[in-house]
């Protein structure tokens, strides 16, 4: 019988809600991933799923230090609206650099304000800061390839 371990390729049906049960993500596509700590689920999942079977269900509070962190005031930065891409709005999602301008320090913003000829330009994940509730059954499990181990991650459909 096969079972989540590692280098195990493992398909969940989920959703994400918060603690009060409000729907986040109601998981329209099943997540697949290469578990055994390559970081295609966050650790607590993870670790709830080891030893499942096919059918079998979890449900994990995560903390946001156990999810997207938390909300971190410096991702926040306000720049001229002249200086964005046009025609900018409210919740469009705009790719940046941290000040850094490491080409790896690629980051998104999300535009949350515009006012005054200004732009609120948001790098944080948008559900950094909250706590979650990640519930999700098994739906397959199956023996990773060798070329998903070597990559790191569950590869093809």
């Amino acid at each position: 019988m096969k079972q989540v371990a590692k280098n195990t390729v493992v398909t969940l049906s989920y959703n994400l809600t918060d603690p009060d049960g409000n729907m986040l993500d109601e998981g329209n596509q099943p997540i697949v991933y290469l578990h055994g700590g390559y970081g295609g689920v966050f650790a607590p999942i993870e670790s709830a799923l080891e030893g499942k079977l096919v059918g079998d269900a979890v449900t994990v509070k995560l903390q946001p230090a156990d999810a997207f962190g938390e909300y971190d005031f410096d991702l926040l930065q306000i720049e001229p609206v002249e200086n964005l891409p046009q025609p900018l709005k409210v919740g469009m999602m705009i790719e940046g650099e941290t000040e850094e301008g490491l080409e790896e320090s690629a980051v998104f913003y999300t535009v949350t304000e515009i006012a005054d000829g200004k732009a609120v330009l948001d790098g944080n994940h948008p559900l950094s800061g909250m706590a979650l509730v990640f519930i999700a059954a098994v739906t397959a499990i199956r023996p990773a390839t060798a070329a998903e181990i070597a990559a790191g991650e569950a590869l093809g459909a």
